[in-house]
């Protein structure tokens, strides 16, 4: 038994009991659960090394080479402070000393609640600037957008188009007015209309979501199927 045949026969049987929770809970899927919890936590802490903390930490702290000489760049001593405050989080399992726990916390919901105004404002300031969209045509010389459009031209099919995406977020956030009462009919009518929305949108999710499980499921039988099984059969 040759090596790939063996490695392949190894996966066949870790999918099929990963899948073999679908009937009912085993052992034979705990089993390969547990397989794969390992594995992962293994691949996790070399890829917390490999991709972060050498990177980030060890190479600025003890200065690296630059490419294509032996001569190493003067490295920053001063990222050696980090490793005590990193270590405090681990006092969260002893009981005496646990509050050296909340130190590197602290430290870290600072620096992440100041960069977070940037994060939300790099995230959705675009998506608010998008929404901003012409409803009105500039132009009625095409309905539809040419091959060669105007600089600047608003077609009608594209204002049409514009209107209903406004209507959406409009309609949508209405629905959001939970703070006070709202009487006005037109109001009411349009947060249940952004409820509908909302509802399409979220039915349109998850049957992308099934859809993502389902390719999931067809890369898997194509393994055992085709990789596979074609190479049990040439080995016959």
């Amino acid at each position: 038994m040759n090596y790939d045949f063996l490695r392949l026969t190894v996966g066949v049987l870790a999918t099929v009991g990963l899948y073999s929770v679908l009937y009912r809970e085993n052992k034979f899927y705990r089993f390969f659960e547990h397989i794969f919890l390992g594995l992962a936590s293994g691949w996790t802490l070399v890829a917390l090394w490999t991709e972060s903390l050498k990177s980030n930490w060890w190479d600025k702290m003890v200065g690296t080479a630059a490419e294509g000489t032996n001569a190493a760049a003067n490295g920053n001593w001063a990222y050696i402070l980090l490793l005590p405050i990193g270590l405090m989080g681990y006092f969260v399992f002893s009981k005496k000393h646990n509050w050296m726990s909340r130190i590197p916390i602290g430290i870290i919901l600072g620096l992440w609640s100041g960069q977070q105004i940037q994060v939300w404002w790099n995230t959705y300031g675009p998506q608010i600037n998008a929404s901003m969209k012409p409803i009105f045509p500039t132009t009625f010389s095409s309905f539809t957008v040419p091959a060669t459009p105007e600089a600047g031209a608003v077609y009608p099919s594209q204002a049409i188009t514009n209107f209903l995406f406004v209507l959406t977020v409009l309609s949508v956030l209405s629905y959001f007015l939970f703070s006070f009462d709202v009487k006005n009919r037109a109001i009411r009518n349009t947060s249940i209309l952004g409820r509908y929305l909302l509802m399409i949108g979220f039915g349109a999710i998850f049957g992308s979501t099934v859809m993502m499980r389902f390719t999931l499921l067809i890369d898997r039988m194509y393994f055992i199927w085709i990789e596979w099984f074609q190479t049990w059969i040439l080995r016959r």
